[in-house]
């Protein structure tokens, strides 16, 4: 299986918790804007992206939207079924496309009740993406579009495995809860100073360590306790080995 579909998640269980979850996976392709979630909806599955992005978005009554946090191959989609809770909040939507292992909530409750190392694994994850929450809040509250749009930018890529994003301005205001006019503003901003390259329906980072000077603290806060959760997978449990990869490439893709 390439590295770069590699979920961390999955590739840091312990090999007992392999072997007893590897046959209940499938391997699903999620295209661009498919709904995983609604709110309030009951989850019967979990999903683990290997080369997707997975955006967690909070609606008002009256209409408004804004992304409230990002899942990409560091973690999982669908944390309320570990916490105690049969639904979600938020409507969760796939925002870059690729493909995901999928995973009945039965299946992982029982590793996370009967397994402590499954625990500690899936509760530090929390802990990194509720610090995301939090900073994303802070973020839309306190900072400009301009920065929100660098610190959007700099999330999104350190879930893909290039540099390019596949999205329209329209949707990047629905993540950001911003008029269209003022992603249109902040991205032609980092065009002229050249960070970023923007064709319709595509952006392409040309300055990577411009854009994370150019942008508020809030990223440097997330991705401080992304590299902490990175650290906790390493010592919890040795990196994947060759008969387990190969058996994750074997995964059926549902249909």
């Amino acid at each position: 299986m390439c590295q770069t579909e590699q979920n961390q998640l999955l590739a840091a269980l312990p090999q007992p918790v392999k072997d007893r979850i590897i046959p209940q996976l499938r391997r699903v392709e999620l295209p661009l804007a498919k709904v995983i979630y609604e709110a309030g909806q009951e989850i019967s599955h979990v999903y683990f992206p290997n080369d997707c992005i997975i955006s967690l978005i909070h609606e008002t009554l009256d209409g408004h939207s804004a992304e409230v946090s990002v899942v990409g191959r560091e973690g999982i989609a669908g944390i309320s079924v570990f916490m105690g809770a049969t639904s979600t909040t938020s409507r969760t939507v796939v925002q870059s496309s690729g493909s995901a292992y999928r995973l009945s909530a039965t299946d992982l409750n029982r590793e996370f009740e009967n397994d402590a190392t499954v625990r500690r694994l899936l509760l530090h994850y929390t802990q990194a993406l509720i610090t995301q929450m939090a900073q994303t809040a802070v973020c839309n509250r306190h900072h400009t579009v301009f920065q929100q749009l660098c610190r959007w930018l700099l999330l999104s890529l350190d879930r893909l495995p290039s540099n390019e994003l596949t999205v329209t301005q329209e949707l990047i205001a629905n993540m950001l809860g911003v008029r269209r006019e003022g992603v249109t503003e902040a991205a032609c901003k980092l065009q002229k100073l050249g960070v970023i390259r923007y064709r319709r329906g595509h952006i392409t980072v040309m300055d990577r360590p411009r854009l994370e000077a150019l942008c508020c603290e809030c990223y440097a806060v997330a991705r401080q306790e992304t590299d902490r959760l990175s650290a906790a997978m390493e010592q919890l449990q040795p990196a994947i080995g060759p008969a387990s990869s190969n058996r994750l490439a074997r995964v059926k893709q549902a249909g």
